[in-house]
């Protein structure tokens, strides 16, 4: 049913458990009742480590460790640009009804990376974002 790659990161998977101090992290709860969460530590602007929690199908398991696996050592911007089709192709590909286990696994990094690169603006940045706007579009 699974392919060789998708059996091998299933039963040995990579990169899985948590970073406590994580820089960035993000989770994702699916209606089929899978939960991905990603923890990323970031040096020099390069995911230096990047783990995952996961609760769900052996797909899921085996896209959350392909997805930590390549994006490891990539520098930011090169790790947002990973898609669920990178993912489905480094892992042989994918049965069409599990698909959506891969475009998790890689939204989930790329949240996880959202969440670092938001907390770690300038304080005076990060108030900015959140500055009320009045109804005339003046900023109070």
């Amino acid at each position: 049913m699974y392919g060789p790659k998708v059996m091998e990161h299933f039963q040995n998977p990579r990169c899985a458990g948590r970073i406590p101090d994580a820089d960035g992290e993000a989770a994702i709860d699916e209606d089929c009742g899978d939960v991905f969460r990603f923890y990323i530590k970031v040096r020099n602007n390069r995911l230096e480590q990047v783990r995952y929690e996961i609760k769900g199908c052996p797909v899921a398991i085996a896209c959350c460790s392909m997805t930590a696996t390549l994006a490891e050592g990539k520098t930011l911007p090169d790790a947002m640009m990973l898609t669920n089709k990178d993912v489905e192709q480094a892992l042989g590909g994918l049965p069409e009804e599990k698909q959506h286990c891969s475009n998790l696994a890689a939204d989930t990094l790329r949240e996880a990376i959202q969440d670092y690169l938001y907390s770690s603006l300038p304080e005076e940045a990060s108030r900015q974002r959140n500055v009320p706007v009045t109804p005339g579009g003046y900023c109070t």
